[in-house]
């Protein structure tokens, strides 16, 4: 049986980007620079209307676990695409990334493979409308036992929250893991996610999960205080490893006693897509083969970099030579 260094469960979202001018937006009733859910007719029109498309694989735990791939970390994801054309691009591109995608696209009359309409402006400003078809129906079925139980790190989407049978998914593969010496985190993935499931999170984050990474405002809401110091009290007092990351104030990391302040460089983003996805790839990168926790953090932080000085959400650059280069490997 196979044992994976890292293991993501998240939304299978393929990323459809074209370039569209302000008036386009207009006449298409896009609102400019914010993510927006929509329905699937939505969808098709939106899609239809998309000149010059690039697509990519998305969602935010398939980009950390693609980000810890090119690092070289024996890597699975689990999610759920559809047997449809954007389907077999999703699964196809995981693989070719380095990354098991562990579940055959599924036939039958289900809905189609997930995916976010995004329109980049001249301006760089980007307009996301995601429609989250089969991706968000994922469920315990979904989750291989051999798959989640060989995990050493398991890293869990927030967003899949949204439905009970997520949740039920996302419990079991963090018992699993935790059964077999492994250990599971969640990307908390929204303060609005927080809100919407507040109890659950902070159930869940209690007693099945060993770390937990987020921003500062993902960390506050957790405990609804606009005070991060009180918040990071709070947290770190039901969860063994906490790490907060503060834009361009640095990352914290809390574990048991121990505070970590780590610095960044401030960097200007030529597209802030996928910050916090890579540098948890990098800090679970860190994780998986055993750094102490503020070179986990520099990493994280490398690999943030890396991805904000282009367009896109995953990693363009050769990771481990930019590590070495950085004395961090």
């Amino acid at each position: 049986m196979k044992t994976y260094q890292i293991v993501g469960i998240g939304n299978a979202v393929v990323d459809v980007i074209s370039q569209s001018d302000d008036s386009f937006l207009a006449h298409m009733g896009i609102e400019k620079g914010i993510m927006q859910l929509i329905e699937r007719e939505r969808g098709e029109v939106l899609y239809g209307a998309m000149e010059g498309r690039v697509q990519t694989p998305g969602g935010s735990v398939a980009n950390t676990i693609a980000g810890a791939g090119s690092l070289g970390l024996d890597a699975a994801f689990i999610g759920r695409v559809h047997d449809d054309a954007l389907g077999h691009f999703y699964a196809n591109a995981m693989n070719e990334e380095g990354v098991d995608f562990v579940n055959p696209p599924v036939t039958g009359g289900e809905l189609p493979t997930s995916r976010s309409m995004i329109f980049v402006s001249p301006d760089g400003e980007r307009s996301m409308n995601t429609y989250l078809g089969i991706s968000s129906e994922l469920s315990s079925a979904d989750v291989p036992d051999a798959v989640a139980g060989n995990a050493q790190i398991m890293f869990l989407e927030g967003y899949l929250f949204d439905k009970d049978k997520g949740k039920s998914a996302f419990l079991e593969a963090a018992r699993d893991c935790r059964k077999s010496g492994g250990k599971s985190g969640i990307a908390i993935s929204d303060p609005f996610c927080v809100e919407r499931h507040r109890a659950d999170f902070l159930q869940l984050i209690e007693h099945d999960l060993d770390f937990v990474i987020g921003n500062q405002d993902e960390i506050k809401s957790l405990f609804e205080t606009d005070d991060l110091e009180t918040a990071l009290a709070k947290t770190s007092a039901i969860c063994p490893l906490v790490i907060c990351t503060r834009s361009g104030d640095g990352v914290t990391v809390i574990n048991g006693e121990t505070r970590l302040d780590v610095p960044v460089k401030t960097v200007v983003p030529v597209d802030a897509t996928g910050a916090g996805d890579q540098f948890a790839a990098g800090f679970l990168f860190g994780m998986a083969t055993e750094r102490d926790l503020e070179t986990c953090a520099k990493i994280g932080n490398l690999c943030a970099a890396e991805v904000i000085s282009h367009i896109g959400p995953r990693p363009e650059t050769n990771m481990i030579a930019l590590l070495r280069e950085a004395g961090l490997l």
